[in-house]
């Protein structure tokens, strides 16, 4: 176990924290090169001016809209699968595994012959008199590109906390009179909050650092926050002020891993004192 738990340890070393020693040495560097390190702000003030402000915000909304249309989606088709029986249940999450299987490029790129002008949707819709409609190149574009990727991270963990439910705990509740209406709102839910927290963490934090999708599915009218990353390491060559940028991301990220553990602390200690009262 010691010699696992080393290999382990190295690995963590080698790909996680001395990638972000090198992100946070180029963030407060002056110069480009790191062997004439010069310590500054001026990353960071960079990022502080209306335009890139203007791109996280927009980053954010398109992120956290795409996450609510998940969690809208996913959960009522999470408890859905729950409720049907083991082998059906087993067959229907396959369907949304499957498609991981697959590079998400080519998932991204498959959307670009779906909702283009001549595409399948719009020839479709076109049988009837209807479209085109313009389904390409907008926000429209990228939300469904973000919902149709990261839905199975909002379905698998719901459906993992519904399907562990105890049900002793659904019929007790029916025995004391509760109809299924209110044994959803007052056991159910409640019980698959912690699926809902995880779904959420892991569908907006890609959601919010893509750069793929507005790449494929935006065109040139939509420059997300993983974009302007993108093109500083790759175009601009600003690593200082990619970095920075990147250190913004994280610490964003790493709020919404710690917004609900501090939200569920809050609602047991103000449980606990309604108790006492």
């Amino acid at each position: 176990m010691k010699k696992m738990s080393f290999v382990y340890f190295i690995w963590a070393l080698v790909f996680i924290l001395f990638p972000l020693i090198l992100i946070l040495a180029y963030a407060f560097n002056a110069n480009q090169s790191l062997m004439d390190f010069s310590f500054t702000l001026d990353n960071f003030s960079r990022f502080m001016e209306p335009l890139y402000l203007k791109i996280l915000w927009v980053s954010i909304l398109l992120a956290g809209a795409s996450t609510i249309l998940c969690l809208l989606i996913g959960y009522p088709v999470s408890y859905i699968i729950s409720r049907m029986p083991e082998k059906v249940r087993n067959n229907l999450i396959l369907i949304f595994i499957i498609p991981m299987w697959m590079n998400f490029l080519l998932r991204t790129y498959a959307w670009l012959t779906l909702l283009g002008n001549n595409g399948l949707i719009n020839k479709f819709i076109g049988l009837f008199g209807i479209g085109p409609w313009d389904l390409m190149y907008n926000s429209k574009a990228i939300m469904i590109g973000m919902v149709y990727n990261f839905l199975p991270f909002m379905v698998l963990p719901i459906y993992t906390i519904l399907l562990k439910m105890d049900q002793k705990l659904i019929e007790a509740a029916k025995d004391l009179g509760a109809n299924n209406f209110k044994v959803f709102i007052s056991v159910i839910f409640p019980l698959s909050l912690p699926g809902i927290y995880t779904g959420i963490t892991m569908v907006f934090i890609p959601a919010i650092s893509t750069f793929v999708v507005p790449n494929l599915l935006g065109g040139n009218n939509f420059y997300l926050i993983g974009n302007l990353i993108e093109k500083q390491f790759t175009f601009t060559g600003d690593w200082g002020f990619g970095s920075a940028i990147s250190i913004v991301l994280i610490i964003i990220m790493l709020l919404i891993l710690v917004i609900p553990k501090i939200f569920k602390r809050t609602v047991k200690s103000s449980s606990i004192g309604g108790g006492l009262v």
